[in-house]
């Protein structure tokens, strides 16, 4: 693996973990507190985790989906970041 394929992975690992953690945080702050805002900020996290796991996985699927498969997957999953930060900003203008 070249050095820009390596700093893909780690960064997309990190993007799962991080985004994980926090999914995992914002639905303890929502099952405490009950505010529907939380649950949507739970959401848009969870989009975020998915879309690090998409693209971490990406060369590990390459031999099993073909390149072209796996390629429509790591760009279409980029749709989840534009939901994610759709999600974040319904949170912020919700009363």
């Amino acid at each position: 693996m070249t050095v820009a394929m390596l700093l893909e992975q780690y960064v997309s690992l990190g993007i799962f973990l991080v985004a994980g953690v926090l999914s995992g945080l914002s639905y303890l702050a929502w099952y405490r507190e009950r505010d529907r805002r939380m649950r949507v900020v739970t959401a848009g996290y969870a989009m975020f985790a998915l879309y690090g796991l998409v693209v971490f996985l990406e060369y590990p699927l390459l031999p099993y989906l073909g390149a072209r498969t796996v390629e429509l997957l790591e760009h279409g999953s980029a749709l989840l970041v534009l939901a994610g930060l759709l999600t974040f900003f319904v949170a912020l203008t919700r009363d």
